[in-house]
């Protein structure tokens, strides 16, 4: 290899530069070979067992790669140092950093690879905080703390290296059979694209590129499968998967996007260059990375049967829009390099995504003179890297000098599963009043697992390493509250397992209960991945029953009469109505996190008070195609089908310890006339209106109120959602205490796609619910849009700007 003058003369390293000249000057100089590295990474220590943890991993995993041969002439990425195998995080920095500088080493213009890891729930490293998941960051409705916890997040990956995080994921909830409903932020594009912004803004305050997946589509699969095909109309995709992904790239300035497994009505998203060049680069003006989903480019090859060799694959991709190949290199290297040099793919389209690859690094500071690999290895003396190796065998674990699990990231981890603790039913029976005895049961009372989403590192990677411990703290549910009763007796017995049909341990379970003054009942899921979970990726299920012999746990620890708290650590809804009446209290926590035990004990007690509201509908039957809260009239109960999709729990619900008041609506300052529908506020196509109400504690404790403001639109030229969640605002009320909220509400937000495929608002009538759920009539204000029907693109209005007064 030939060696360039010293790289920290070279024009592409001055930083006094703009970033794209530096890039051009580099890509001049770069042979064919050099630029298509720069579009692949490379997976060490990737498990070709069949055990792995990313789908078809045992048919595209051949082994252990050879190191030096990989990195000759460049690397794009690092996949996963730390989220590959348990790591102590001081040892898998110094190993990063030897990695680095090898790679740097290896290619004529000291580039280093950018590294990327999980973290969905927080970063997926061994000994890492564990937050709770998506769900429930969507149960919160709180996006500034989601901001706080991803920007934690993002300082804990930068400080050993890592410079791209794969999250979040925007796929909104169509069905939650689907597995990977835990990953949702929940079954509304407004909810989800709010909240998954807020998570970007944190990430990368953190210098860390936030990766929006995936695009687009993935959750709207027929029958909830995993990777299957898609169906979904140009309305849905319009109005219902895709506005998350233009709030998080417009107001949340994302860098780096992530290309959905399935296909729409036959159309590969890895190879739909209507999506990722047309809409997300024509059209939004989107200038970062678009990097494949795992394995996803060869997929085209292997599962969609779209190309006929690797090759063929890459040209495809490649045209579409895909600028990196993850996890490693299959297609993006020598095929693609054959069918440039064949002409079948134009060398210009390999520049137009090194080009994005090299910049994306550039501002990164990648590129700069005297860039450390590894912040932690030059600013905390963790020693000098091991001599030799790749990231993947760099340590087993053992005691570190990097702490990845601070006491404020454990602190924002509680506070957030406990504002995400939903109380769907209580008949009085919470909070606790120090029961004499209290009978804890079910398969997830003392299971640390509970807590836990698939894409947690003890699900995701620890599950794989059984004498590994798990690496955080996890309190249970049932040392929770024996910590949070003291004065109480607390017995334990399992019951059953989450999944399977032994139901040996019901005698156990029922006696507890029958012996105690309240039962509290702590069912739910198990997060696993490709069937090793009941929820989690791969983890479909084909109704909404409880798994195992849950449900009919439940049936016989109720027909004990004593008061049965029934509390769900679950990833997704299940189906309760067959209990609806019978159990004196249920709590739904969304895989909680490491803290969940505390936070839920904490609400069973009353120290918390609930403030959770539901992101996703809860079904009352678990049989059929359940349906989200969008759903237009003829969607919802009527007397031309004898199936009623009517929840049990509607989206927004969620119950408190106290009780709020609404009163005096306003619009615009003036009070909504009395006996809707009265007059009208009348407000142009292009302009703004004010609507909002007075929230008053009437209760005996402090609480938390969540405003929810929804469209309603009547007459519309397509069929329209009865209402759709346009603003919302937590207000936090002591007792006697009252606070105004107020909504900023654009015409904007009105706007659908109509027949002719072009996004419109149209003059007409609308209606505004301020409301506590999807289902709560609330206090409606009229609103008239007058003038002329508006065209409006991605550079529309997206959020509504609610005001909480002091």
């Amino acid at each position: 290899m030939t060696r360039l003058p010293d790289p920290a003369d070279a024009p592409w390293r001055d930083p006094s530069l703009p970033a794209a000249e530096r890039v051009d000057r580099l890509l001049g100089r770069m042979t064919l070979e050099e630029k298509t590295a720069q579009l692949a990474g490379l997976w060490v220590g990737a498990d070709a067992s069949g055990e792995g943890v990313a789908p078809h991993q045992h048919d595209m995993a051949d082994g252990p790669p050879d190191w030096d041969r990989a990195i000759a002439g460049g690397l794009g990425q690092l996949t996963r140092p730390f989220g590959t195998a348990p790591v102590d995080p001081a040892m898998g920095a110094r190993a990063l950093a030897r990695s680095q500088r090898q790679i740097m080493a290896a290619n004529r213009f000291a580039i280093p690879a950018q590294a990327h890891e999980e973290c969905l729930a927080g970063f997926t490293a061994w000994t890492a905080t564990v937050y709770p998941v998506p769900l429930a960051w969507g149960a919160a409705f709180d996006p500034a703390l989601v901001e706080r916890m991803a920007a934690q997040i993002g300082a804990s990956m930068r400080h050993v290296g890592i410079h791209q995080g794969l999250a979040p994921v925007l796929d909104v909830t169509r069905d939650p059979r689907w597995g990977r409903t835990e990953e949702t932020i929940g079954e509304d594009p407004y909810l989800v694209g709010t909240v998954g912004t807020a998570y970007v803004r944190g990430l990368q305050s953190a210098g860390v590129v936030a990766t929006l997946k995936h695009f687009i589509g993935y959750s709207a699969s027929r029958a909830a499968r995993n990777l299957a095909p898609v169906s979904a109309g140009t309305r849905e995709i319009a109005d219902v998967l895709l506005p998350p992904f233009e709030m998080a790239v417009h107001a949340g300035g994302a860098t780096s996007v992530m290309h959905s497994y399935t296909d729409i009505d036959g159309v590969p998203a890895a190879a739909d260059r209507g999506l990722l060049t047309a809409v997300l680069r024509d059209t939004w003006g989107f200038t970062g990375t678009v990097v494949a989903d795992y394995f996803g480019i060869s997929f085209l090859e292997t599962l969609h049967r779209v190309a006929g060799s690797p090759g063929q694959a890459a040209a495809l991709a490649l045209e579409a829009g895909v600028d990196v190949e993850l996890p490693s290199v299959r297609c993006y290297g020598v095929p693609l390099a054959d069918a440039v040099r064949s002409g079948a793919v134009a060398e210009a389209l390999v520049d137009r995504a090194a080009r994005r690859v090299l910049l994306q690094k550039c501002e990164l500071g990648l590129l700069d003179p005297g860039w450390e690999p590894v912040p932690a290895v030059a600013g905390e003396g963790l020693g000098d890297a091991p001599a030799s190796g790749p990231p993947g065998d760099a340590a087993a674990p053992g005691p570190g000098g990097v702490d990845l699990d601070p006491a404020a990231h454990r602190d924002l981890a509680r506070t957030l599963a406990e504002r995400s603790a939903v109380l769907l039913a209580n008949d009085g029976t919470l909070p606790l009043s120090g029961p004499r005895t209290v009978a804890v049961v079910g398969p997830n009372a003392d299971t640390p697992g509970a807590m836990l989403g698939c894409y947690s590192f003890p699900g995701h990677v620890g599950a794989h390493h059984p004498g590994v411990p798990m690496g955080v703290e996890i309190p249970t549910v049932l040392s929770s509250l024996r910590a949070e009763l003291p004065g109480s007796r607390v017995t334990h017995a399992p019951g059953c397992p989450v999944a399977g049909d032994d139901t040996s341990g019901f005698a156990d379970a029922v006696a507890a209960a029958r012996d105690a003054e309240v039962c509290v009942a702590v069912l739910g899921d198990t997060a696993g991945l490709f069937g090793r979970g009941t929820s989690g990726e791969g983890c479909d299920v084909a109704d909404l029953r409880l798994p195992g012999v849950q449900h009919d746990l439940l049936d016989a620890l109720v027909a004990t009469g004593t008061p049965v708290v029934l509390v769900l650590l679950a990833g997704r809804p299940y189906a309760l109505g067959a209990f609806e009446g019978r159990t004196a209290a249920v709590l739904q926590a969304f895989f909680p996190g490491e803290e969940g035990g505390p936070a839920v004990a904490g609400v069973l007690s009353g120290r918390i008070s609930p403030s959770g509201r539901l992101p996703v509908s809860v079904p009352r039957v678990p049989g059929g195609q359940p349906s989200t809260y969008l759903g237009a009239p003829l969607a919802r109960r009527s007397d031309v089908s004898s199936v009623d999709p009517t929840p049990l729990f509607p989206f927004g619900h969620g119950l408190s310890y106290t009780r709020f008041t609404w009163s005096d609506p306003r619009v615009d300052g003036a009070p909504v006339p009395a006996g809707h529908p009265g007059p009208r506020r009348e407000v142009p196509t292009d302009g703004r209106v004010t609507v909002g109400c007075t929230v008053r504690n009437d209760g005996p404790r402090p609480g938390s109120e969540t405003v929810q403001l929804y469209l309603e639109d009547p007459v519309a030229r397509v069929v329209r959602p009865v209402r759709r969640l346009i603003g919302y605002a937590r207000v936090e009320l002591d007792p006697g205490a009252e606070r105004r909220v107020d909504f900023a509400v654009h015409a904007d937000l009105a706007a659908y796609t109509g027949p002719d495929g072009r996004r419109i608002v149209e003059p007409g009538d609308l209606d505004l619910h301020l409301a506590a759920s999807s289902a709560d009539p609330g206090l409606t204000a009229g609103v008239r849009l007058v003038g002329a029907v508006r065209t409006v693109d991605h550079t529309r209005r997206l959020t509504t700007e609610a005001a909480v007064a002091p």
